[in-house]
């Protein structure tokens, strides 16, 4: 019987994960561009505030 390749295995779950925060990050990255540009106004302080 054959051995389990078990550094395969966990390269491939390594793989898998990677692609699912790869496609989350994506997901917000679309989310985020399809907020009006006036929530941008509300994160940035005005400069003089400081």
């Amino acid at each position: 019987m054959a051995k389990p390749n078990y550094s395969f295995e966990k390269r491939q779950r390594e793989i898998a994960k990677q692609k699912q925060k790869e496609e989350k990050r994506a997901k917000k990255q679309a989310a985020k561009s399809a907020e009006p540009s006036s929530s941008d106004a509300t994160r940035n302080p005005p400069a003089g505030s400081e």
